[in-house]
């Protein structure tokens, strides 16, 4: 019995430690469990800002990822995008299914098994990196709510979040936690096509649509085997596994892409190893801002828009807005090709005109000295320099003067641009040689904007000739004269003596006096209608005519056309001596078939956002300026410079434009022709096209070469030409209405044009019909 006790007593201690371990095994568990839950409940609600923040339920629910805004013409064409990540998303079904299946088997085998997280591919992760053998173990669901909520931003760390090792730790528990709420609000199809959509696939491309398009000019339901293999591999390393600047490793990557296919039976191995030995083909090109046609323009919309967006709470860069505008793509087209094929052969002319001399001269025709060395110091270039080298105008000098190879603008290739060796003086004296151009084209009765051509080139030079530059308009100005006149009780058909005068003025207390010239330098002595004055641009008769009515009254309708430039009240107010834009001279112009109707020029019809839901739309703004019958008197005024006898629009004729058709037009040149204008206008359209070098003294050095009539019109005889062959716009040739309202004044004012002025004989009966048109008119 004694032995038997001893026993039992020995037994019992063994049983309460068993017990004790046990019991610590369990308490160890559950605050084990305990720690993890809170520490996870700690983490989804950022407990005292320690783990920072993460996805509230409305953007699990409502995923946003930065989405370029995309343009759109009237015709529907995306003629460019904003964005500072070029995205542009794709559904599921609108992807290849090969594609599908390589991204599975490269990145994540196991993703139809599991729901966000993945502890088989966990485990073997530490299990390598315990041996030195460190590998990934994120999910594609992982790398999304990586991607899409950007869990390892500086805005969404808290203060635990700065503490090396700590932060990792808790950015990963942020993904296992995004990821499985993603996984229980949207199927594995949806996952996929987010990822893909959200994922860098390098060369500025992000998601699969616009990546398929930079490396393949293909869409993501068109690639092939091997191009998606290429594509899938670039996710591991954009960079070093670019096809384009490392096709090495690209290559190889593909194969590893191909492989795995064909290991989880993707893929037949034959078809694999077939497609590995492929070389790697590419249509490469990079989607720049600069990109496609009406450059210019989208600069100009680009302004506007994030001003509005500013307004009205969005981003232009990032929420992915629809932005319908008004320009038409194929007048686009046409204006841009006009504005090409006479400038090239301008800029010929120009050359060959100044051959041997630098076209940067005075007044008195002397080249103007140091003339380079002085631009260049109003560049940022030079601002850098000094930047870097302060005083030292020595090592400023000297790499001014170091030649360096670069690429240039030229008109001698398709492609217009060229290689050359020069240094930055040299490149800034070859760029100062080239004349300039801007041309817009609006419909007057919408305001609708159809064509905007900015410039030359824009890679080249972004200075937008349309509404950022102001020009003086020479003549262009002069009908703002003649409506004011005619506004207040003057007829076309009145008469005023082509002779020599001067003017006596005060300015500022000041006496001073005024002779202004005819632009041949020759007086009739004879009485002119302002009708003939203003076609043939007789300074003499304009002059006395803004003498009569008052050159503040000049100012004051130009402003009452949409002139919004400051002008200067002086005498010559009429011969266009304050810089205007073509963009506001288009509008004024506008205002003569519209029936007197001031229509404020548009581009932009109405705005959508991502989803294509309406959130502006925009309508025209009109506002009566001049009386009907004022408007009808201006626009058979503006057919002055076609028809009446000398006109200096008649250059016109030598273009395929007079099927029964009518247009007026005002040409304008600057007293040293450095600037040439033309203003057409069609029962349809009113188009202003502008022609000159970047600086004032960059110019022709003759009426014969340098008026308007020869630098400007052309554009606008090519452009029409264009619009009229082309049979889907719907413009066609055909005659001004009439005026809606009676004329209460009778107009006899006929004018007789000799049949040499125009192609033939037809076409002078024609004219002669429109001239005769007695009664009530004229």
């Amino acid at each position: 019995m004694a032995m038997l006790k001893e026993q039992i007593e020995i037994e019992k201690p063994k049983r309460s430690v068993y017990k004790g371990i046990v019991r610590f095994i369990w308490k160890g568990f559950f605050l084990g469990f305990a720690f993890v839950v809170l520490y996870l409940l700690c983490v989804e609600h950022n407990v005292l800002y320690l783990f920072g923040s993460s996805p509230s339920l409305d953007k699990l629910e409502n995923p946003r990822s930065d989405q370029a805004s995309e343009l759109y013409t009237s015709d529907g064409e995306l003629i460019g995008k904003y964005f500072q990540e070029n995205r542009s998303p794709v559904g599921y079904n609108k992807m290849s299914p090969m594609l599908i299946k390589a991204l599975v088997a490269t990145e994540d085998v196991r993703f139809y098994d599991h729901a966000g997280i993945d502890p088989e591919a966990i485990a073997s992760a530490v299990y390598g990196s315990l041996k030195g053998d460190a590998r990934g173990a994120s999910t594609i669901t992982q790398q999304l709510a990586k991607n899409l909520y950007k869990t390892r931003t500086k805005d969404t760390k808290g203060v635990l979040g700065h503490i090396p090792g700590l932060n990792i730790v808790i950015a990963k528990t942020k993904e296992w936690l995004t990821a499985i709420k993603l996984e229980q609000r949207y199927t594995k199809d949806e996952i996929l096509a987010m990822y893909l959509n959200t994922v860098d696939f390098g060369s500025n491309s992000f998601g699969i649509k616009v990546a398929s398009k930079t490396f393949f000019n293909t869409s993501p339901d068109s690639l092939k085997v091997e191009q998606a293999a290429v594509l899938v591999g670039l996710l591991k390393a954009p960079t070093y596994y670019s096809p384009r600047f490392n096709p090495e490793n690209a290559t190889r990557r593909r194969n590893v892409v191909l492989a795995q296919m064909a290991k989880y039976n993707y893929l037949p191995q034959a078809k694999a190893d077939s497609l590995s030995q492929l070389p790697l083909v590419l249509d490469y090109k990079v989607e720049n801002h600069y990109d496609g046609p009406a450059t210019y323009f989208r600069g100009a919309v680009a302004d506007y828009l994030q001003e509005w967006c500013k307004q009205n709470g969005y981003d232009l860069y990032r929420d992915g807005l629809k932005v319908y505008t008004t320009i038409d793509s194929r007048m686009q087209k046409h204006a841009e090709e006009a504005m090409q094929e006479h400038m090239r052969n301008l800029q010929r002319r120009f050359d060959n005109h100044w051959k041997g001399r630098n076209p940067w001269v005075d007044e008195n025709d002397k080249e103007i000295p140091g003339f380079i060395e002085e631009t260049i110091k109003r560049t940022s270039y030079y601002q850098r320099l000094k930047k870097k080298h302060g005083n030292d105008v020595a090592a400023i000098n000297r790499e001014l003067n170091t030649p360096r190879k670069m690429m240039v603008f030229t008109w001698e290739n398709p492609e217009m641009e060229k290689e050359v060796t020069m240094s930055p003086l040299d490149s800034l004296a070859y760029y100062k040689h080239f004349l300039h151009g801007g041309m817009m084209t609006m419909d007057p009765f919408t305001g609708q904007i159809k064509a905007w051509v900015g410039g030359i080139n824009f890679k080249y030079f972004k200075y937008d000739h349309v509404k950022q530059a102001r020009r003086q308009p020479g003549s262009t100005f002069k009908p703002f004269v003649y409506v004011a006149a005619i506004d207040n009780g003057y007829s076309p058909c009145d008469k005023i003596v082509d002779k020599r005068i001067t003017i006596n003025y005060v300015e500022n207390g000041e006496k001073k006096s005024w002779s202004p010239t005819n632009a041949d330098w020759q007086y009739t002595g004879a009485p002119m209608t302002l009708r003939r004055a203003m076609g043939k641009s007789v300074n003499s008769v304009t002059a006395q005519l803004t003498e009569t009515i008052g050159w503040e009254t000049v100012v004051k309708y130009a402003k009452r056309l949409g002139i919004n430039s400051p002008l200067q009240s002086v005498p010559s107010i009429g011969l266009g001596p304050s810089d205007v834009s073509i963009f506001d001279m288009v509008g004024a112009y506008s205002t003569f078939p519209n029936h007197g109707f001031y229509t404020k020029p548009m581009f932009i019809t109405r705005i959508e956002d991502r989803n294509g839901n309406l959130i502006h739309q925009f309508m025209p703004r009109q506002k009566k300026v001049l009386s009907e019958e004022t408007a009808f008197l201006m626009m058979h005024m503006l057919k002055g410079g076609i028809e009446e006898p000398g006109g200096t629009s008649q250059a016109l004729w030598e273009y395929d434009l007079w099927k029964g058709n009518e247009i007026g037009g005002k040409t304008g040149t600057t007293s040293n022709h450095s600037d040439g204008w033309f203003m057409g206008v069609t029962k349809d359209l009113v188009t202003g096209v502008w022609v000159g070098g970047e600086d004032r003294s960059i110019h022709f050095r003759t009426s014969q070469l340098g008026e308007g009539s020869k630098t400007a019109l052309p554009v606008f005889g090519l452009y029409m030409e264009r619009i009229y062959k082309d049979e889907a716009l719907g413009y066609t040739m055909g005659r001004f209405p009439g005026p809606t309202v009676k004329i209460n004044k009778k107009y006899n004012c006929t004018t007789v044009l000799p049949k040499t002025t125009v192609p033939d004989s037809a076409a002078v009966d024609s004219v002669l019909e429109i001239l005769n048109l007695g009664g009530d008119l004229f």
